[in-house]
């Protein structure tokens, strides 16, 4: 070989590289394996090319699809609502709407819709492309609903489409969005925007809404009516500030300063005007036509039932097509309002009486064996009163959670303090403002006009005829709050906020709930402890959606021992107990009194083994939220719960099962426990002392309890004075408040 030859064969074997590991690569620094596929140069050419296939796609679906006709029908149509027996029960009737030129709507009104919906409104081309991709991400994931619309957006959902939230709804509003921006003006769009999109309250449109919130027409809407306006078209629901909760309240005074501050920011509100804007009151709701008397109500309770099972928002459901058939037997109504009407609206003066005029009333009546809502007692009128009074939630239950507690001690197999099982038969110190003992949170509850109850012991069962808070205390820290919380969620209750889920007053019934929940507690325990969710709707058709029914019987929440030796417990109370005033030798019941701290709510919750019915008195200062006492109701005394709501209860139930073959509980499995006998370590404390660790003399079962087969609402030692049943506890009296939560009386 020669020179030249040997010089190009060096040059070649220095050129080839040798192989490694390290750099991936092969001959003459070639990428093996799966890095040949990937590179810089590929992924960019990738992405710039899903980029151009996602440009191509648009404008061809910019030319494929069509500026559609405006969706009339789905604006015009109405919701009926029928009773169980099909009779028509009301419609919501014809599209509240009066379309308004943009020449009639403040300057200011219309700048706090664009604040807070749209910035750029006046400035973007229709859509909002990266809101658009998060949305539609958010969908496709199943990450929650479709966001990110601008106005012009919202205006086509509404005037050409529908509510649903899918990608392919999602994607035609993007491109009549573009066409429709195209076409037309500014104003327009705006216009059209405001005229179109539902306020609540049965209002479409801004004119409406202005009538139904502050009793004006639009073109005088002051700004700060126009920022609220502005606030409560995202959840109209929620939003209302005279049906809002705290939460709902919270989050509307939060999106209302939204609105003014971004007007500042987009310098159309000058900032030392700011500072003196407030949030104005709108005016009470009115009802609508045909929506007089309890259909108001009713129609409330079925459209919160079908947009929780739908997933609805309130705009779609008002967009109509729905016919909806509720469970409500018309007759049972009937009786339900006229045992409201006798019982209490009689018998009270709310034009003169200012006790009186603070007196709300709901209730509802429950099906154990089907769930179905029979009927229910919202208040007496829309008009009156806008928010249900049967599903309101900001006032306690009382005592009647005190069975609750009862359940979860049966449930969990539970021991007294001293080692003793928890039955009907086992024995409390009934010492009135007695510590409890095991608590990490001091607590020594006072027994309604400060009573002692026992000798000082007594049986649970006549603790709970007599509905003995310091019992209750005692034994909801014997069983374990937490384990008392579990037990009422499984029996139907909800954890809303400010549950004391770690605190003995929790057996108090310091919770929030309502009639309809209550109900579902009481008819599980009717029901041997399967769970039964009360239901008011029987079916809901409609032609483009489905509804899907919850299933209103299902399994067992509680051991059907331990729900039937409740209910054992319960007849207890109305035979011999503070229920005595509902007892009839028409049905047998069982039931348990509440009456809340300070007498704001008085509760009757009661069943038969054909019915289940819970009413509720609630005192809410007239025009205002404010909670108040019902003490001095009709002229009377203590307005508990052994007075109206019992007296309505009975009234409602004689008339609901006239003629009916009622039954008697059957309470085979009932296990009532042996007979206890007291020891020291039984009570922490006597009657006459207030140390927790100075225990009691030891005293016969004879001195200290009634015959376990005999159940009686007396103490077994009279109380340290006869209670005044006209008198509420005196609050002087009442322990140490930063040591002891509320006190509640039966």
């Amino acid at each position: 070989m020669g020179r030249a030859e040997a010089r190009k064969a060096q040059q070649r074997s220095t050129r080839r590289a040798p192989r490694g590991r390290a750099t991936g690569k092969g001959r003459a620094g070639e990428r093996t394996g799966i890095r040949r596929f990937f590179t810089w140069k590929k992924i960019l050419g990738a992405f710039f090319g899903i980029i151009l296939l996602g440009m191509g796609a648009l404008v061809a679906l910019y030319f494929y699809v069509d500026e559609p006709d405006p969706n009339a029908d789905a604006l015009t149509q109405s919701n009926v609502y029928k009773y169980a027996d099909g009779s028509i029960m009301a419609r919501d009737g014809k599209t509240n709407r009066e379309i308004v030129p943009i020449s009639r709507i403040p300057k200011d009104v219309k700048t706090g819709f664009i604040a807070i919906e749209n910035k750029s409104f006046y400035q973007d081309s229709g859509v909002d492309l990266l809101g658009i991709g998060r949305g539609l991400f958010n969908t496709v994931t199943g990450k929650g609903k479709a966001g990110g619309s601008t106005i012009t957006q919202q205006y086509v959902k509404n005037f050409y489409l529908n509510q649903d939230q899918t990608a392919t709804r999602k994607l035609k509003e993007l491109v009549i969005s573009l066409k429709v921006d195209q076409r037309m003006k500014k104003d327009e769009i705006l216009a059209g925007y405001l005229n179109t999109s539902y306020f609540g309250r049965g209002a479409y449109g801004i004119q409406a809404a202005a009538q139904a919130y502050y009793g004006v027409d639009v073109d005088k809407l002051t700004l700060e009516q126009g920022a609220y306006l502005a606030a409560v078209l995202q959840a109209p629901s929620d939003y209302d500030l005279a049906t809002a909760g705290p939460n709902g309240t919270r989050l509307v005074k939060i999106r209302f300063n939204g609105v003014l501050d971004n007007m500042v920011e987009m310098k159309a509100l000058d900032p030392e005007k700011r500072k003196q804007l407030q949030l104005p009151m709108p005016i009470k709701p009115k009802a609508a036509p045909g929506m007089e008397g309890q259909k108001g109500y009713l129609k409330q309770a079925a459209d919160a039932e079908l947009r929780r099972q739908t997933g609805m928002t309130s705009q779609e459901l008002q967009a109509g097509g729905w016919e909806i058939t509720l469970n409500i037997d018309p007759k049972k109504q009937a009786a339900l309002e006229k045992a409201v009407q006798d019982e209490l609206e009689s018998q009270i003066n709310r034009k003169d009486r200012p006790v009186d005029a603070a007196v709300q009333a709901g209730a509802t009546s429950v099906d154990p064996k089907t769930g179905a809502v029979v009927a229910m007692y919202g208040g007496t009128g829309l008009s009156d009163h806008w928010a249900s009074n049967a599903l309101r939630t900001d006032f306690q239950p009382g005592s009647t959670f005190k069975p609750v507690v009862l359940a979860s001690a049966l449930e969990n197999k539970s021991t007294t303090h001293d080692g003793k099982p928890i039955t009907p038969n086992a024995l409390y110190d009934g010492t009135s403002k007695r510590p409890v003992v095991g608590s990490d949170t001091p607590f020594a509850p006072q027994n309604q006009d400060n009573a002692n109850y026992g000798d000082p012991f007594l049986t649970v069962q006549a603790a709970t005829n007599s509905s003995v808070n310091s019992v209750y205390a005692q034994m909801i820290v014997d069983v374990g709050p937490s384990k008392v919380k579990k037990t009422a969620l499984q029996l139907g209750m909800k954890d809303r906020d400010g549950w004391p889920a770690d605190k003995p007053a929790m057996s108090l019934g310091t919770m929030s709930a309502n009639t309809l929940e209550m109900a579902g507690v009481y008819a599980t325990l009717d029901a041997h402890g399967k769970k039964v969710t009360p239901t008011v709707i029987k079916s809901a058709k409609h032609a483009g959606r489905a509804f899907n029914p919850v299933e209103s019987v299902g399994g067992q929440a509680v051991t059907r021992e331990t729900a039937d030796t409740v209910t054992k417990v319960l007849t207890g109370v109305v035979n011999d107990g503070s229920g005595k005033a509902v007892k009839s030798s028409a049905y047998e019941a069982a039931g348990k009194t509440g009456t809340t701290e300070s007498n704001v709510a008085a509760w009757f919750t009661g069943y038969t083994p054909e019915l289940v019915t819970v009413v509720a008195m609630f005192g809410e200062e007239p025009g205002t939220a404010k909670q108040t006492t019902l003490t001095g109701t009709a002229g009377g005394g203590r307005a508990g719960g052994s007075s109206f709501p019992a007296q309505i209860w009975k009234a409602y139930t004689l008339a609901a099962l006239k003629g009916v073959d009622t039954g008697e509980f059957d309470l085979s499995e009932a296990k009532m426990g042996a007979s206890q006998t007291p020891t020291r370590s039984t009570s922490p404390s006597s009657s006459s002392s207030s140390s927790a660790n100075t225990p009691s003399a030891p005293v016969s079962p004879s001195q200290n309890s009634p015959d376990p087969g005999k159940s009686s609402p007396n103490p077994t030692k009279s109380p340290t004075k006869s209670p005044d049943p006209t008198k509420s506890p005196d609050p002087t009296k009442s322990p140490d408040p930063t040591k002891s939560p509320p006190i509640l009386i039966p």
